[in-house]
Parts: structure tokens; C-alpha cells; sequence
């Protein structure tokens, strides 16, 4: 009797170490997803669509999250938004870039927050009107809750602050790599004060518009789901020396910008 229970012990234990805590790819909180986002279109498999992501995060209010599509970027033939989706983060929808055939190619690193362990699915919309998908297992969780720390009157007077560059070498016609970081608390809106227990306001960069000699290269429409002080590396197709310039908007209506110069080689 008493070796039966064990062994029924032990097979309840590997099948729960065997199961992840995570639903599957297709579970029904994609589907609702999937039917208020893109209701009505075919989303094919996209292999091609290359996501880098830690299988188990240190943090969920940080988790390095990065894709690139291998795909043609011509006037004609191009990959047009990509969108971000977390089915089971309180705001799903964590970011939708835009891009034209001068962002070069799509290769995009930023971090996100994850609530609960999930599949961060990565969507791609090409200029003719398909929709391509890609999807990975993270594991991490509290990164839309929780508490936070810190004076929060300090991190509104800071708030906008940014770094852009451009990585050298760069040469014209060629896709070149840049890297911007803004100083920005992104205040969920479901988030604790340690101190008073109540909870701080949403708070975050909802849109970036980053150019180059004003010629768009990449906007991205932005959520809770990015993480605190954003940054966000991407591609750019210089034709000759400019400058990069960014502009950003919060939810509150402020707006940043920031510039800096390029010289082509």
C-alpha cells in the first residue's frame, strides 16, 4: 500500500514538472486575441520571423525581447507593422511598429513585461496585405503588478530624457544600426506604492516617430507591456550624412524629442 503511494506520488510530480505553467500557443486567450486584433485576416506560420527571448526571465517587469524578419525590403515588397501580443498581460497588446522600405530591415531589440508565464507571439504584416506569425514560451511573472518604489514626482521631472545613436561604421545605402533609450517610469496603472499602498496612475510613452532627414524609418504605437525606461535598438538606410531625430508622446499628452548627427563614411 504504502510503495502504490508513492508511486502514485512520484507520477503526480513528473507530470506536474513535466507541464508547463504557460497554456499553449493557441490557447483561448490568443483566440480572443486573434479575433479582436485580427479579425478577419489569415495568419500564416512564419518561420522566418527569428524571435530571441530568455526561456525563463530574471524579471518580469525586464525581459530582453528581440526579432528579425528575414524578408525583402524593397519600394514594392516590404514588411509594413509588426505587432507585439502577450495574450495574458492585462493590456495585451504590448507594441505595433511601423516601418517603411527605408528601415532597412527588420531587426528590433527592446524589453517587455510579462504578468504571468506566456507565449509572446510576434505578427508581421507585409506591404500586399499578408499576415505572418511567430510565437515563444517565457516564463516570468509580475511585471504588470506588483509594487513600485521610488518618488514618483522625481520620475515625471526626468521622465523624456534620451540617448540616440547611431553604431558605427556607416555607410550610405546600407542598413546601419541605431540605438535610442528614454528615461521613462511606465507606470502600469496596476501598480502599488511601497509607500502609501495605493496605486500609481498610468504612465507611459504611447508613440514614437523616429526619422531620418525627416524621412520616417521606424513608428511604433507603445503600451504597459514595454518596460521602464525604454530602449529600443533598430535599422536605418542612410543615403548620405543627416541628422536621426525622435519624437515621442505619453499618455498624458507631453511630448520629447531628441536629435542627433549622422555622417555617412
Amino acid at each position: 500500500m504504502l510503495r502504490s503511494r508513492m508511486f502514485w506520488l512520484a507520477a503526480v510530480l513528473l507530470t506536474t514538472l513535466a507541464s508547463p505553467s504557460f497554456a499553449g500557443v493557441d490557447a483561448p486567450q490568443w483566440d480572443k486575441v486573434n479575433n479582436g486584433f485580427f479579425s478577419g485576416k489569415q495568419l500564416e506560420d512564419g518561420p522566418f520571423i527569428h524571435i530571441t527571448a530568455p526561456k525563463r526571465a530574471a524579471s518580469g517587469a525586464q525581459v530582453p525581447f528581440a526579432f528579425s524578419i528575414d524578408y525583402p525590403s524593397t519600394r514594392d515588397d516590404y514588411i509594413k507593422n509588426v505587432t507585439l501580443v502577450v495574450p495574458e498581460n492585462p493590456v495585451p497588446l504590448t507594441a505595433v511598429f511601423h516601418l517603411t522600405p527605408d528601415s532597412g530591415k527588420v531587426d528590433i531589440a527592446t524589453r517587455i513585461r510579462l504578468e504571468v508565464d506566456d507565449y509572446v507571439h510576434v505578427v508581421a504584416e507585409t506591404s500586399d496585405g499578408r499576415y505572418f506569425r511567430n510565437a515563444v514560451p517565457i516564463k516570468a511573472s509580475g511585471g504588470c503588478g506588483g509594487t513600485v518604489g521610488g518618488d514618483a514626482s522625481e520620475a515625471r521631472k526626468t521622465a523624456g530624457q534620451m540617448k540616440l545613436a547611431a553604431v558605427e561604421p556607416i555607410q550610405a545605402g546600407k542598413p546601419a544600426q541605431a540605438r535610442l533609450m528614454i528615461r521613462h517610469p511606465m507606470y502600469t496603472g496596476l501598480q502599488r506604492d511601497l509607500m502609501t499602498q495605493g496605486f500609481r496612475p498610468a504612465y507611459y510613452i504611447k508613440n514614437l516617430d523616429i526619422r531620418f532627414n525627416d524621412k520616417p524609418v521606424l513608428q511604433a504605437d507603445t503600451y504597459i507591456g514595454i518596460s521602464e525606461d525604454p530602449n529600443f535598438k533598430f535599422y536605418f538606410v542612410p543615403d548620405k550624412s543627416g541628422k536621426l531625430t525622435v519624437s515621442a508622446e505619453d499618455n498624458e499628452g507631453k511630448r520629447y524629442q531628441h536629435e542627433t548627427s549622422v555622417t555617412v563614411q
